[in-house]
C-alpha cells in the first residue's frame, strides 16, 4: 500500500483528572474520507486539537506524508498542509468573501495589500469547490450554507492535504448537506485526504469510505463504512451489546400519560411582524407537541415568542386559561415555564462559569437577591442533577467549557429542572450530542411528560419527532401549515404538510 497521508500511534494526552486520549491510533490514506465517530466526551475533539497544535501531546507519534511532524499552533500545522473547519463558521461576517478566504496571508507588494491577487486567490480556491460568488461581496449577505463552503475554501486556500471538518452539517437543511456532499466527492477524487466528525448517522454512511471510533479516550476499532452494520455501529460507540441498543432505539413513545384536555398554555392569534405570522397553539399537561419544520420555518421564532424573549404585537396569550403577557423571560420564568435555547453556547450555558453555578444559575435568579442560596444548597443540588443526568464530570467545580456537548447541554437540562417547571420548551435539544447522549434526553423528555410536565419539543430531525410527540405542529415559510394527532404522526405525513401548498390545502 502507499504511505499513508496521516498516520498516528499512540497519541495520548491528559488533563487535571481526565485521561483525554489514551494511546489512540488513526490512519487516512490521500484521496478518502474517514469519518471519526464517538459520544460526546470520546476524545474526538481532544484529538483534532492535538493533531492541529491547540494542545501538546503527552505522548505519541505523527506523521504526514512519512514525515514526523508536531505542530505547536493551527498556523504551523495549516503551513504543514492540515486544515480545520469547525462547526461554528469562524470568520468575520463584515468582512469580504476574499478578505476572509485570505485574512492572515494577504499577498503584499511593498508593504502594501494587492487587492486584485486576492480576489484572484478567493476565486481559485471556490473553484476547488464549483462554486462562483461574488467575493467583495459582505460574507454576512450570504447563507449559512455558503459561509460553511467559504470557510472550507479558506483551508484550502493553504494547498492543504488533509481537511479536517468538524460538525460541518449541523446548521444545514438536506439541500445544502447534499450540495455540501457533492463537493467534498469532488475533493477525494482529487487526492484530498479528510476527516469528518458528525453525529448523524446517515450521513456518516452516505459520505465516509471508513469509521473509526473512539469511547472514552480509546480507539476502539476502524472499520469499513460498507461492512459495518449501523447498529453495530452505535454499539461500538456507546458501549453496550446490539440487544440493549435496540432497546434503546424504542420506535414511539408510550402514549400512557397524565393527560388534561385543559391546555396550560394557549396561543390564539399570536405573532409578531418580521418574526412569525400569527398562529394558534395549545400545550396541555402530559404531552409532547412537537413543533416540526424546515430550517427557517420558525420554530426557534415561535419559541422566544411564548417565552417572552421577543413580545408579540397581535394575538392572545393564555395560560391555565387566564391571559398573561409576557414582557421578557423573567415573566415567563414565573409562570414557570422553561426554555432550553437552540444555540447552547451563545445564549445557554456560561462557559468561563463552573457546572454548579451553571446549575443554579435560573433558580438562584428566581429567588432574587435577598434569597440566595447557601453554598451547601448550591453543592447539595449539583450534585443531585449531576448524579441524575449523569452529567459525565470530574468535579462539580470544573469549568462547563471543559466539558463535551452533550454534558453541557445536561448542565443546561439541569438549571432549568432545579427551577421545578410546569411547562418545558426544548429548542433542539438532542443537536450536536452522540447517539448515546441523545438517548438520555428522550428518556428524559418522556419522564417529564409522565409526570405531569407540559413539553414543546423542537426539532429537525423528523425520526425524533415521530418518536417523542403526541401531537404535531408543523411551520412552513413562518407561518403554521398543519397540525397532526397521534394516530397521524409519521415522517411521510409531516413532509406532506410542509410540502402541500397553500391552494391544495382543504378549503383554500
Amino acid at each position: 500500500m502507499a504511505t499513508p497521508l496521516l498516520e498516528v500511534r499512540g497519541l495520548s494526552k491528559g488533563f487535571p483528572g481526565v485521561r483525554a486520549l489514551d494511546a489512540v491510533d488513526l490512519t487516512v490514506q490521500a484521496g478518502e474520507i474517514h469519518a471519526l465517530m464517538g459520544e460526546n466526551g470520546a476524545g474526538k475533539s481532544t484529538l483534532i486539537k492535538v493533531l492541529t497544535g491547540v494542545f501538546p501531546r503527552d505522548a505519541g507519534e505523527t506523521r504526514l506524508d512519512g514525515q514526523i511532524i508536531a505542530p505547536k499552533s493551527p498556523r504551523e500545522a495549516e503551513a504543514l498542509g492540515m486544515s480545520t473547519v469547525y462547526q461554528e463558521v469562524n470568520l468575520i461576517p463584515h468582512l469580504s468573501v476574499a478578505e476572509n478566504i485570505c485574512l492572515g496571508r494577504q499577498p503584499l507588494w511593498l508593504g502594501t495589500i494587492r487587492w486584485g491577487a486576492i480576489a484572484k486567490r478567493a476565486r481559485a480556491a471556490l473553484a476547488r469547490l464549483d462554486l462562483s460568488l461574488d467575493v467583495n461581496r459582505q460574507l454576512s449577505s450570504y447563507s449559512i450554507a455558503i459561509q460553511q463552503m467559504v470557510a472550507i475554501a479558506r483551508a484550502l486556500d493553504i494547498s492543504a492535504k488533509l481537511l479536517i471538518l468538524d460538525e460541518p452539517t449541523s446548521s444545514l437543511d438536506k439541500t445544502e448537506v447534499e450540495e455540501l456532499f457533492k463537493k467534498l466527492r469532488k475533493l477525494r477524487e482529487g487526492g484530498l485526504g479528510i476527516i469528518f466528525i458528525t453525529h448523524f448517522l446517515e450521513q456518516v454512511y452516505e459520505i465516509s469510505d471508513l469509521i473509526t471510533v473512539l469511547r472514552n479516550g480509546r480507539r476502539v476499532g476502524c472499520f469499513a463504512t460498507k461492512e459495518l452494520p449501523r447498529i453495530k455501529l452505535v454499539s461500538h460507540m456507546i458501549g453496550k451489546d446490539v440487544r440493549e441498543v435496540e432497546a434503546l432505539e424504542q420506535k414511539r413513545a408510550s402514549t400512557a400519560t397524565i393527560r388534561s384536555d385543559l391546555p396550560m398554555l394557549e396561543a390564539k392569534g399570536l405573532g409578531r411582524k418580521g418574526s412569525i405570522h400569527p398562529l394558534d397553539l395549545e400545550i396541555r399537561p402530559g404531552e409532547v407537541l412537537g413543533l416540526a419544520g424546515l430550517l427557517g420555518s420558525g420554530r426557534t421564532e415561535t419559541a422566544r415568542l411564548l417565552f417572552g424573549v421577543d413580545p408579540p404585537d397581535q394575538g392572545t396569550l393564555l395560560f391555565n386559561r387566564r391571559a398573561v403577557r409576557f414582557h421578557s423571560p423573567r415573566s415567563a420564568i414565573r409562570y414557570r415555564i422553561a426554555l432550553t435555547p437552540e444555540d447552547r453556547k451563545v445564549a445557554g450555558i456560561v462557559p468561563s462559569l463552573t457546572v454548579r453555578e451553571n446549575i443554579v444559575l435560573a433558580l438562584q435568579a428566581s429567588r432574587g437577591i435577598w434569597r440566595r442560596l447557601s453554598v451547601p444548597e448550591q453543592e447539595k443540588l449539583a450534585d443531585r442533577f449531576i448524579q441524575s443526568l449523569d452529567i459525565k464530570t470530574p468535579t462539580r467545580e470544573q469549568i462547563v467549557r471543559n466539558l463535551s456537548g452533550g454534558n453541557q447541554q445536561k448542565v443546561l437540562l439541569a438549571r432549568w429542572l432545579a427551577t421545578e417547571p410546569r411547562l418545558f420548551i426544548l429548542d433542539e435539544p438532542t443537536r450536536g450530542i452522540d447517539v448515546g447522549a441523545k438517548a438520555e434526553v428522550e428518556k428524559l423528555i418522556q419522564s417529564l411528560r409522565q409526570e405531569g410536565l407540559a413539553v414543546l419539543f423542537i426539532s429537525s430531525e423528523l425520526e425524533e419527532i415521530v418518536r417523542q410527540s403526541q401531537r404535531v405542529v408543523v411551520l412552513r415559510d413562518r407561518r403554521k401549515v398543519g397540525e397532526l394527532t397521534e394516530a397521524e404522526i409519521s415522517e411521510e405525513a409531516i413532509m406532506q404538510s410542509i410540502a402541500t401548498s397553500d391552494m391544495e390545502r382543504p378549503g383554500a
